[in-house]
C-alpha cells in the first residue's frame, strides 16, 4: 500500500485520516502546525509527537517535499530556484531582495498554455496544473534554505497562469493566509485576463492584491502579444476590473512589458490613460527582458521614461519595474524550467 502524502491531503480529509488513526482531533492541528509553520521535512521531525506516534505515522503518510535541482545567484542578489516535482515534472521560483523587502515570486503551473509571444515560459506549453500543496512547497522550500531571512512578499508571477488552475491557486491561498499565516495584503496574483473569474476570485479566495497583464491599447496589437484578448478583449477585461470589488485603500496594478516599436509609443501612453479611466489603479512600466530567439527588443531609455511621463502628468501612478535576476534568467518573462534531459546535456 502506498504511503499518504500528508500536505496533499485538504483540512477535512487531514482530520479523517486523524480520526480513522485513532487519534484525537487536536492533532490534525498540530500536523497543520509542523507542516506549515515549523516547515518540517519529515514526520519524525515532529518532536511534538512521541517517537512511537511518530513511527506508527511514518509507517503508513509522509510529508511530501519538494527536490531541488538547481540554485542560481545573480549580481544583484536575486536566487531562482529550479524545483523537481514527484513526477518529473520541474518548475521555477524567484527570491527577489529589494531594500526591506524580500519577495518570492512562485509558479502556478508547470509551463503555461497562455502562448504570449514576449515571454519565455510559453514556449513550453503547459505540462499540468500544479496541486496545492506544490505552490505552497515553493515558499516553505525557499524559507527554509534562506533562514534566518524572511520572505515578506509573495507574487504569483511565476510560470503559468493562475485564474486557468483556479480551484488549486484558491486553496493554496488559503493555505498561505489560514495555515502559514501570511497577510493577503502581502500577496500578489497576476493574471494574463481570464476576465469571468474575476468575480469568483473576489468570492472564493482570500483578498489578495490583483495585477492584470495588460501590455497593449488596442485589441489589434494585444491579439498579437496575447492570444487571450481574442476571447476576452480589452473591453470585456477592463470591465471585469471596474466591477472587480477593491478593499478600501485597494488598486489594480496593471503590468505593461514596454517592446520596441510595438507598444511604447506616446499615443500608446494616452490611450492608456483612455482605458484605464474610472479604474482605482497604478501601472507597472516593465521595459522587455531579452532571452535568446525572442522576435522583441527592450525600447531605450528615453522612450520609458517619455511613456511614464506622460502617465504621471495624467494623475496615474506609474513606476518602471527594475528587472532583476537577468544575468540568470530570472527576470519577468524569462523562467523556463529544465527538464532532466536538458540538465544532462548542459
Amino acid at each position: 500500500m502506498s504511503k499518504i502524502n500528508l500536505k496533499a491531503l485538504s483540512k477535512q480529509e487531514l482530520a479523517s485520516f486523524v480520526k480513522e488513526s485513532g487519534l484525537p482531533a487536536f492533532r490534525a492541528k498540530q500536523l497543520l502546525h509542523w507542516m506549515y509553520e515549523r516547515r518540517v521535512e519529515a514526520i519524525q521531525e515532529i518532536t511534538e509527537f512521541s517517537k512511537d506516534l511518530r513511527e506508527r505515522l511514518a509507517e503508513k503518510a509522509y510529508i511530501s517535499n519538494l527536490e531541488m535541482l538547481d540554485r542560481k545567484s545573480a549580481g544583484d542578489g536575486t536566487e531562482k530556484f529550479l524545483f523537481g516535482l514527484e513526477d518529473g515534472e520541474s518548475i521555477e521560483s524567484v527570491l527577489i531582495p529589494d531594500e526591506d523587502r524580500l519577495t518570492i515570486c512562485i509558479s502556478s503551473q508547470a509551463g503555461c498554455a497562455m502562448c504570449c509571444r514576449f515571454c519565455l515560459t510559453g514556449t513550453m506549453a503547459l505540462k499540468r496544473n500544479l496541486l496545492p500543496h506544490e505552490i505552497v512547497d515553493q515558499i516553505i522550500s525557499v524559507s527554509r534554505m534562506i533562514g534566518p531571512r524572511k520572505i515578506t512578499n509573495i507574487v504569483f508571477m511565476g510560470m503559468g497562469e493562475p485564474l486557468a488552475n483556479f480551484d488549486n491557486v484558491t486553496e493554496a491561498l488559503w493555505r498561505i493566509t489560514g495555515d502559514m499565516k501570511i497577510s493577503p495584503k502581502r500577496i500578489t496574483l497576476s493574471t494574463s485576463g481570464i476576465a469571468p473569474k474575476f468575480s469568483e476570485l473576489a468570492n472564493k479566495a482570500p483578498k489578495v492584491k490583483l495585477a492584470v497583464s495588460l501590455n497593449a491599447t488596442t485589441d489589434e496589437i494585444r491579439d498579437y502579444l496575447m492570444p487571450v484578448n481574442r476571447t476576452y478583449p480589452l473591453k470585456r477585461l477592463l470591465e471585469a476590473c471596474r466591477e472587480y470589488p477593491l478593499p478600501r485603500g485597494r488598486r489594480i496594478t496593471f503590468e505593461y512589458v514596454l517592446l520596441k516599436g510595438v507598444n511604447d509609443t506616446p499615443q500608446d501612453a494616452k490611450r492608456l490613460i483612455r482605458l484605464l479611466k474610472g479604474i482605482q489603479s497604478k501601472v507597472n512600466l516593465i521595459p522587455f527582458n531579452p532571452y535568446p530567439g525572442s522576435e522583441f527588443e527592450r525600447p531605450d531609455e528615453k522612450s520609458v521614461l517619455e511613456f511614464q511621463n506622460i502617465l504621471l502628468n495624467a494623475h496615474i501612478t506609474a513606476i518602471i519595474r527594475k528587472s532583476k535576476g537577468q544575468d540568470i534568467s530570472a527576470a519577468c518573462g524569462q523562467l523556463r524550467a529544465r527538464y532532466r534531459d536538458e540538465r544532462t546535456a548542459l
